[in-house]
């Protein structure tokens, strides 16, 4: 939203890295080391190896690859050379040092011929399959899902049976616990560098924040911790494309650093943005908006995906194959609206006396345009609905109705944990009565 109309009006990223690669002398150097990737190598090559030169062609726009398939059938290969018999167009056109001679007005030579000749399959599960490469990617990203769900649940679990009593609250000290005055502003500062750092390791952003994600969820790390921890690995992601781009053939690697580099500085300038100035710190208040909207309306979280990750990126993307004047005359009223609404509910907040009275609450628009209890009532329609016709939707339906019970508790809770952990929620019960005492 910031920085894509800021490229467009100036250049200014393309402009910083053109200046970095024209003004150092790089030279194409070894591939990227591999650190993470040697452990879960061997375990991924039994589940699907893909044809590294498919992808190539691919990106390059070789029309041929798109009949092709993704997935490596031929692990082992070898090149072979024979000499083999050729016809020629006349006497001319004969290989030089080789016999030529006439056969039924026909004219042959001898010409070395290479051929590619398979010798050993792969091992991987889907090898021998019959599936097109969609349905393939499909099973994998299943899979893939349900093992990420499962393993986030059990570190969960894990986790919240290992850090009890004085163990959780001293971790939870020391991780949350800032420098000293005048220094409290480095500490925000040195956990972007770890987190870049222990993503830089892992070589995975995804990796390293879906591992300080259920610490949040316990209660171990404050969000206002995990925020500057996640801002640096998104910069440590970016160290495995430079290192990628190192390795690139001499006449690629000003391009491909350039990219890298783009990568990078966006990540830079994000954070310049969004962290050293507190007020600008949007993304903690929107993450815990979102966590206690989530508290009262579980299906909210599946409802938000759906909409940020596949309904707007697909209409996005349909707008802008329409022509831009379609995107433009779509998208400029609807960011109009989203925008007078924020500032609305800024001012209904902070200054409601400078509002007209009619917009000092949006109780004038119907309710399931500004509340989810309706929405909420009818998904706990369908799932009632679901419960009485399919056995399996039974338990779901009793906790949709356990969970509308318990919601008035939910409102009173400060935020909602995965599972809760009773050292913490001790100590907090803790702090809020000596607050109250005090007051």
């Amino acid at each position: 939203l910031v920085l894509l109309p800021l490229e467009v009006a100036t250049g200014v990223l393309y402009k910083l890295t053109k200046l970095l690669i024209d003004s150092f002398h790089i030279q194409t150097g070894q591939d990227a080391p591999d650190l993470l990737k040697v452990i879960t190598e061997p375990l991924t090559k039994n589940i699907i190896e893909l044809d590294s030169s498919v992808i190539s062609d691919i990106a390059i726009g070789d029309p041929s690859a798109r009949n092709k398939s993704l997935i490596k059938t031929w692990c082992k290969k070898q090149k072979i050379t024979n000499l083999v018999n050729i016809t020629v167009p006349s006497e001319a056109n004969c290989t030089i040092g080789a016999p030529c001679w006439e056969i039924n007005n026909e004219t042959w030579t001898q010409q070395n011929v290479t051929e590619t000749v398979n010798i050993a399959k792969c091992t991987h599960l889907f090898v021998s399959t019959d599936l097109p490469d969609l349905a393939v990617g499909l099973i994998l990203l299943a899979l893939s899902l349900l093992v990420l769900c499962t393993c986030l649940i059990l570190i969960v679990k894990l986790l919240n049976s290992m850090l009890k009593g004085q163990v959780a609250v001293a971790i939870k000290k020391v991780l949350n616990t800032d420098f000293p005055f005048p220094f409290a502003w480095v500490t925000g500062y040195l956990a972007i560098l770890v987190g870049a750092g222990m993503t830089f390791i892992v070589q995975s952003s995804s990796v390293f924040t879906s591992a300080i994600t259920p610490l949040v969820g316990i209660g171990v790390i404050s969000i206002e911790r995990a925020y500057p921890l996640t801002l640096g690995s998104n910069i440590g992601t970016t160290t495995t494309a430079i290192l990628a781009a190192m390795a690139s053939p001499g006449e690629k690697l000003a391009n491909s650093l350039q990219i890298s580099l783009c990568h990078f500085f966006f990540n830079i300038f994000g954070i310049l943005l969004w962290y050293p100035i507190p007020i600008t710190r949007v993304p903690i208040r929107l993450a815990k908006a979102l966590g206690d909207r989530t508290a009262k309306y579980r299906w909210f979280a599946i409802v938000y995906l759906i909409l940020c990750f596949f309904v707007m990126p697909l209409l996005v993307l349909g707008l802008s194959i329409a022509g831009w004047q379609v995107l433009v005359g779509v998208g400029v009223p609807i960011v109009a609206l989203l925008i007078f609404v924020l500032v609305v509910n800024i001012m209904q907040t902070r200054c409601p006396h400078f509002l007209v009275p009619m917009l000092r609450s949006w109780d004038f628009l119907p309710k399931p345009l500004h509340s989810l209890k309706p929405w909420d009532r009818v998904v706990t329609s369908v799932m009632g609905f679901c419960g009485a016709h399919c056995c399996c939707c039974c338990k779901c339906c009793k906790k949709v109705k356990a969970d509308g019970e318990n919601d008035e508790g939910l409102e009173k809770k400060k935020g909602l944990e995965m599972y809760d952990n009773p050292a913490l929620c001790v100590e907090d019960e803790k702090i809020q009565t000596i607050s109250g005492t005090h007051l």
